[in-house]
């Protein structure tokens, strides 16, 4: 299976009470990520993301940049 990519789309601002305001994660998410390994784990952060985002708002343009990345690198797209 192809390894899930990050979620972060390359913004990196943390600007909205400790949030990204490009992906919605915090530092401390961004570096839980990266530490897991299994493809199944990521899928289920990008999962949990994907809520995190619908709860917080303001993060509509996450879901297509995340969807180019996903394609560019040629894997599904855990969070459609």
């Amino acid at each position: 299976m192809a390894k899930v990519p990050s979620p972060c789309i390359d913004v990196c601002k943390y600007k909205r009470q400790g949030h990204c305001i490009g992906c919605s994660m915090t530092k401390a998410q961004k570096s839980l990520y990266k530490t897991l390994k299994k493809p199944r784990h990521r899928a289920a952060f990008v999962g949990m993301l994907k809520a995190q985002q619908d709860r917080l708002g303001k993060y509509g343009a996450w879901s297509r940049a995340y969807a180019r990345k996903c394609d560019r690198k040629g894997v599904p797209n855990p969070a459609a």
